[in-house]
């Protein structure tokens, strides 16, 4: 008898997707933009959120999705903003996937909100590969991690549209070349979109914000 092989990977990939699509059509029927926040823990993904919901909030609807294996840590500070936001915890999955986020907005609902931020698991290899419906992926990364983080972790900085660089202010400190990180992620994706930003100074934020804004569907 035959060894059969099966590709189990291939297979929940490929229903992920199927759902993913889904998603993204109810998204864009809603007209609402989504963006998947994806980064190594502590490069800043929730500190960026927060500056997102200061510049933008006052005149567009926000929905937060975050993702986290527990706690709900980030989620309790986005909810001080009073920024509509459900947590997911994955209870020890390294990534979200469509069916999580399927979940997640029927709670969090869609309607009235322009700009939904799923915050993804902190981690810079599963996120990558997980389609959640989203209008584009965008990677953060900390000059405390090197510079040679897009080296290393290629299908990340590749399936990402926008590339933040956050935490600039502590470059003096580091021993970090950012041009080195900007050329090395260009290097795996010519296309990326980079933005340069610091929560702290707020340097670079109004740049990042004003991009965004000009990616909101049009309410009629």
């Amino acid at each position: 008898m035959a060894v059969k092989t099966l590709n189990v990977n291939e297979d929940i990939l490929g229903a992920n997707d199927m759902l993913a699509e889904n998603l993204r059509g109810r998204f864009e029927a809603s007209k609402v933009f989504v963006m998947n926040l994806m980064s190594s823990p502590g490069a800043g993904k929730t500190s960026v959120i927060l500056k997102i919901i200061e510049a933008l909030s006052g005149k567009h609807k926000i929905g937060v999705i975050e993702g986290d294996i527990a706690s709900d840590v980030d989620a309790r500070k986005i909810q001080k903003t009073n920024v509509d936001v459900v947590q997911i915890n994955t209870r020890g999955a390294c990534h979200l996937d469509a069916n999580m986020i399927l979940s997640a907005t029927d709670s969090l609902g869609l309607e009235g909100k322009q700009l939904l931020i799923i915050e993804n698991v902190g981690n810079l290899v599963c996120p990558a590969n997980y389609d959640l419906g989203e209008a584009l992926k965008v990677v953060v990364a900390s000059p405390t991690e090197g510079d040679d983080k897009p080296l290393k972790y290629p299908e990340m900085f590749r399936n990402a549209a926008v590339l933040i660089v956050n935490k600039i202010d502590l470059l003096p400190y580091l021993d970090c070349d950012i041009e080195a990180l900007k050329y090395n992620a260009r290097q795996i994706n010519p296309k990326l979109i980079i933005f340069e930003t610091s929560c702290t100074t707020k340097a670079g934020i109004a740049e990042w914000c004003n991009w965004i804004i000009k990616q909101l569907p049009t309410v009629e």
